[in-house]
């Protein structure tokens, strides 16, 4: 009786910590996936095995739902949840395809901030102080040795709920690092704004890869 007691009080205790932390990340997605836009400014960076900076970049990023534009200084990237754009700036080149579900992980905040839902072992939230705010810190491990990280963390700032930065470990021990700020919610986008229109670009040169 004793044996069974402890090992429920063992998995009672191990089963709050993921169920703290899926309610914290499921506040923070269903609040993205309902606006009707937002607009905020993002920093990726891949670090090497040393922590040296390999690859960097910035821009801005405008959300509805699984519809997104990212906007960096060489290109333009829009996705109207079936079909995806990227303008190469300095080439004045268009590709236009039907991305992957995987694909579209790797650029579209919403399905970035919603990995956590399949195949992934949540540990408990921890409380940190990150760029001067106050964040719910929560670590993921693939449930399955197979996926594409090893481990990804995710800080929520803890008054706004918002997502303020994301740390990918893939299986080689690099690192990509996404910086979230400057979150603005008041938004209303429409359709349009996650469309490429040529009347904007007569001149570029569009491959179709669909």
């Amino acid at each position: 009786m004793c044996t069974i007691a402890a090992l429920l009080i063992a998995l009672f205790a191990h089963s709050q910590p993921s169920a703290e932390a899926r309610a914290l990340l499921d506040k923070t997605y269903a609040a993205v996936e309902a606006s009707k836009g937002i607009r905020l400014t993002f920093r990726a960076a891949t670090l090497g095995t040393d922590r040296s900076k390999q690859l960097s970049m910035e821009g801005v990023a405008f959300i509805r739902g699984n519809k997104f534009r990212l906007e960096t200084r060489n290109m333009i990237i829009w996705f109207d949840g079936t079909t995806q754009w990227v303008l190469m700036k300095e080439v004045n080149e268009v590709n236009i395809s039907h991305p992957s579900g995987q694909e579209i992980a790797s650029v579209s905040p919403l399905a970035l901030l919603g990995i956590y839902q399949n195949g992934y072992t949540l540990k408990a939230p921890v409380t940190k102080t990150l760029n001067g705010k106050s964040v719910y810190l929560i670590g993921m491990v693939p449930a399955v040795g197979n996926g594409a990280y090893k481990a990804v963390e995710a800080a929520i700032d803890k008054i706004s709920h918002t997502l303020v930065q994301v740390t990918l470990t893939l299986r080689d021990g690099t690192k990509q690092v996404i910086e979230l700020s400057n979150y603005n919610a008041n938004h209303n986008f429409t359709d349009s704004e996650f469309q490429f229109d040529k009347t904007h670009y007569p001149h570029a040169e569009i491959i179709d890869l669909r």
